[in-house]
């Protein structure tokens, strides 16, 4: 009989919520007053409210209580790009894209076509690259303060992908993986895919708290921590080398698999050396030339120790097999002829631009933001709720990502997160000018 009234109050508060009689932002009563109210038992009211987050009606928020989701905002990982309506300002993925891009494209496709590889092309290439490609991206890494011989790079299709080959070749289903309380949402699906259990970690300053990952090394089997020193996604920060050599003694100490993250790292101007070059024998790097050339242009690579090289050669080939040859071999002309670096250091600039503008129209609201980077953290006033601000600035033709799908504790902070690289910067200006006029709006 009990399980009958479990099921139809579900029922019943699923429908009331479809049809608006507890509209968006509702706070429903306590678990305890739920199971007083219907005369059920405490753990069968809490089973109420599970099912009804499962469905994605509700969100359940430490200290705060029960609320009804906004419903037209996307439920999960949402790592998910999908294509916007043209008037519809994208201020929730990156694609930064500079004046000319494309007629570098024309430029280097006329250059493939005039020259004598395109039988190569045609065929399988190694499922690491070609060995003077894969020297070619080695000469790249060593302007990143990554000395590594050809033989320890591995090509790949991007830096998602990148990630995905490390966690297939290295990582088990049921491993352990330390990541940031706030992470990149790519890897969480990754997570998911390959079954992984993801330990959350509170920022403490510029990086992860180091205490609280020795902690968690104590009490739990950690197979490999997650980190994005430099230029992190989405909270901005540019680890310091002190923090950095204390994260290696730590990994090292406990036998941690470091995967490094660095696909924002070319905003940072000098930053310390990375994590894989203070400790390359239990790190793995991983970037590409999504963020700093073109998203379209999927090309990425991975440097690796000896060891585990045989290993992601195995995980490429089971996968994409190799690289397309195209794609790579633009990726190195670019890379050899200095196309790469003018790239980089024109983003940077329009980054700077874009922070600048930032500051400008945001201030006075508390912001996370490193000074050259292309997205803002924006966490929102007290009982300002972030589905709400999101779903109201999608009326008003603006999309922006809530920190949800960035979220890999049980605690969601109220906050969105601003990318801005994807739009011009008369129509950013107008975007953030809307935002603030929507976060106040909704802040009464």
């Amino acid at each position: 009989m009990a399980e009958a009234r479990y099921k139809q109050l579900v029922d019943e508060l699923a429908a009331e919520i479809r049809v608006g009689s507890l509209p968006p932002g509702t706070r429903l009563p306590t678990h305890r007053k739920l199971a007083e109210r219907h005369g059920l038992a405490l753990v069968t009211a809490s089973r109420v409210y599970a099912e009804l987050e499962a469905m994605g009606l509700v969100s359940g928020e430490v200290g705060r209580g029960t609320f009804v989701r906004e419903a037209s905002l996307r439920v999960g990982p949402g790592a998910e790009q999908r294509a916007l309506p043209a008037d519809l300002v994208d201020l929730n993925f990156n694609y930064p894209a500079l004046p000319g891009q494309a007629e570098l494209l024309r430029g280097a496709l006329r250059q493939l076509a005039a020259g004598g590889e395109l039988d190569a092309m045609l065929r399988y290439a190694p499922h690491g690259g070609r060995m003077h490609e894969r020297a070619c991206f080695a000469r790249h890494l060593a302007s990143r303060g990554l000395e590594v011989e050809p033989s320890n790079v591995l090509i790949v299709d991007g830096a998602q992908h990148g990630l995905a080959v490390t966690a297939m070749a290295l990582l088990q289903p049921g491993d352990v993986v330390a990541v940031d309380a706030l992470t990149y949402p790519g890897f969480k699906v990754l997570a998911e895919a390959h079954r992984l259990e993801l330990a959350p970690l509170t920022a403490s300053g510029q990086g992860p708290d180091l205490d609280a990952l020795e902690r968690l090394c104590a009490r739990r089997r950690v197979r490999a921590i997650y980190v994005m020193p430099t230029m992190h996604n989405p909270l901005g920060w540019v680890m310091s080398a002190s923090r950095r050599k204390r994260l290696v003694a730590v990994a090292r100490r406990h036998g941690l698999l470091v995967i490094e993250d660095a696909a924002y790292a070319f905003l940072a101007g000098d930053p310390p050396p990375p994590l894989a070059a203070l400790a390359p024998e239990t790190t793995v790097y991983v970037s590409g030339l999504s963020k700093n050339v073109a998203t379209g242009l999927r090309v990425g690579f991975v440097a690796a120790p000896d060891a585990w090289v045989p290993k992601l050669e195995r995980a490429i080939r089971a996968t994409t097999w190799c690289t397309p040859g195209v794609t790579t071999a633009i990726a190195c002309a670019w890379l050899e002829d200095g196309t790469v670096g003018r790239l980089e250091a024109e983003k940077r600039q329009d980054a700077a631009a874009r922070q600048a503008i930032v500051g400008e129209v945001l201030d006075g609201l508390r912001c996370v933001r490193h000074p050259s980077s292309y997205f803002a953290w924006l966490p929102l006033p007290e009982e300002t709720r972030a589905d709400l601000v999101a779903a109201a600035l999608m009326r008003e033709g603006v999309s922006v990502s809530t920190a949800e799908p960035f979220a890999t504790s049980k605690h969601v902070p109220h906050a969105l997160r601003l990318a801005l690289g994807s739009v011009g910067l008369d129509g950013l200006r107008s975007a953030l000018q809307t935002v603030r006029r929507v976060v106040g709006e909704q802040s009464f």
